[in-house]
């Protein structure tokens, strides 16, 4: 089963961007996040079009934060990045006229909504600059940003 670590990735960058005193370019993040600029692109436009990061084209350009990381908080994040399930636990789909396939079903869904929604509970009162506390003196290494 796959991982989806575009939150954690995201945030990391974001945390980053923070920091610097010049635009990041899809490059420079692509790099660091050893993926390719057009994934990154593809990623930082719907927090763009949530308004939390800005991007200019051409030389100079690059993507710069267009909000405080004060203003952000984790579920701002998760929803700008399409609101994927918070856990990749699956449920059978086998049998589905089996009493007990949907017995089973119904309880690991049930107790998968609970957690969801109070994971997303918590991820709403948690900014980004409660994440960068300590990293303000931080050297970025020549990979990363």
């Amino acid at each position: 089963m796959r991982k989806d670590s575009r939150l954690s990735r995201m945030l990391h960058v974001l945390i980053h961007m923070d920091q610097l005193n010049a635009p990041a370019t899809s490059e420079k993040i692509a790099s660091m996040l050893n993926t390719n600029p057009v994934v990154v692109r593809r990623t930082m436009a719907g927090l763009r079009d949530k308004g939390y990061v800005t991007s200019v084209k051409g030389h100079g350009g690059g993507w710069s934060l267009a909000t405080p990381l004060s203003n952000i908080t984790l579920l701002d994040i998760h929803n700008a990045l399409g609101e994927s399930s918070v856990f990749t636990i699956g449920l059978s789909d086998e049998h589905t006229s089996c009493p007990i396939e949907i017995a089973v079903n119904q309880a690991i869904s049930d107790v998968l909504i609970e957690a969801e929604a109070l994971l997303l509970e918590r991820f709403r009162d948690v900014t980004l600059d409660v994440l960068a506390v300590g990293f303000a003196d931080y050297p970025l290494n020549q990979k990363e940003i």
